[in-house]
């Protein structure tokens, strides 16, 4: 078993995770493979077409020792493998190098990389530059047993977790433009308040809100100013605006300016205690949500390694 697991540390274990609405969803691979051939890299393979698969498969390689978990796929993918990882109890020894794969891949846009670029995002694995970044944490007790649950980029609450929990439905070819007309359909016809209440910074916040977002990173737009490194979560909270407002809050994410949107209220903190939503609906990282409240959010600071590129812009 040890001479297994040394042998291991020098292979790359990959996920793949084949992104949705595909019609040759290995095609992709192909070709990423062929590319890993010609750099002489070594690797163990699993191909994982449902969230638990990721989960169990990153928890495999890190017990088995792999030092190297590489996860070819978008932002819920990576929740899971993140989840897998931390599970087994290597976080420390194990690094996640992400070649994106998904609808938004919003967490790897964030280091700067893109679906199109794979052998960029595989020449970045392979100089291996490692920097610890912060991991939101979630915390209930259901039945009477504890459950945790990891997450890179946000959790949300409301109409922004229904717009998101869109992007898992598998019935269609043409699923990314489908996802982006029934977004906006969400945003105009089926807005509507919940009654939220949540404490943070030794203050009671109990309001009526469309959405919650709380960011580790950018969160699609909606924590435009939070950052994986700083130990920080960033919460904004918005309420339901008059139907051409809309319009205006769209343009506002996409200019990244959306906490200056009058409707919005933002916070910085450490840790989110949330009492209730309303009955609004829950996501994280793209992956429904059913936890049980109080629901305790905080930050983990430097938990998991994240194979970043060589050369990034000034965020750093």
């Amino acid at each position: 078993m040890i001479e297994t697991r040394n042998k291991n540390k020098r292979r790359w274990g990959i996920i793949y995770s084949p992104k949705l609405g595909s019609t040759r969803p290995m095609k992709r691979w192909k070709e990423i493979r062929e590319y890993l051939a010609e750099k002489h890299v070594e690797y163990d393979f699993a191909c994982a077409t449902a969230g638990e698969q990721v989960e169990r498969l990153a928890l495999l390689y890190a017990a088995d020792g792999h030092d190297t978990i590489v996860l070819i796929g978008g932002d819920g993918a990576l929740q899971d493998a993140i989840n897998g990882i931390m599970t087994s109890g290597r976080a420390d020894s194990v690094s996640l190098g992400i070649i994106p794969n998904g609808i938004a891949n919003d967490y790897a846009k964030y280091w700067g990389l893109t679906y199109k670029d794979y052998k960029v995002a595989v020449d970045h694995i392979i100089a291996r530059r490692v920097r610890k970044v912060d991991l939101g944490c979630c915390k209930y007790t259901k039945e009477g047993k504890e459950f945790t649950r990891f997450f890179l980029n946000v959790l949300n609450i409301g109409l922004s977790a229904n717009i998101v929990a869109l992007a898992n439905e598998k019935n269609t070819i043409f699923a990314k433009i489908i996802y982006k007309l029934r977004a906006l359909m969400y945003l105009l016809f089926r807005r509507q308040n919940f009654n939220m209440r949540f404490r943070l910074n030794n203050q009671l916040v109990d309001k009526k809100f469309m959405m919650l977002c709380i960011g580790n990173a950018t969160g699609y737009g909606m924590t435009p100013s939070a950052v994986p490194y700083n130990g920080w979560l960033d919460v904004s909270a918005m309420k339901m605006s008059p139907f051409m407002g809309i319009f205006r809050g769209l343009h506002m994410v996409w200019k990244r300016k959306i906490l200056n949107f009058r409707l919005v209220e933002p916070f910085r903190t450490t840790e989110v205690e949330i009492e209730s939503v309303g009955g609004a609906s829950l996501g994280i990282d793209g992956r429904p949500f059913v936890p049980s409240f109080p629901l305790f959010v905080t930050i983990e600071k430097e938990k998991l390694n994240l194979i970043i590129p060589t050369k990034i812009n000034k965020r750093l």
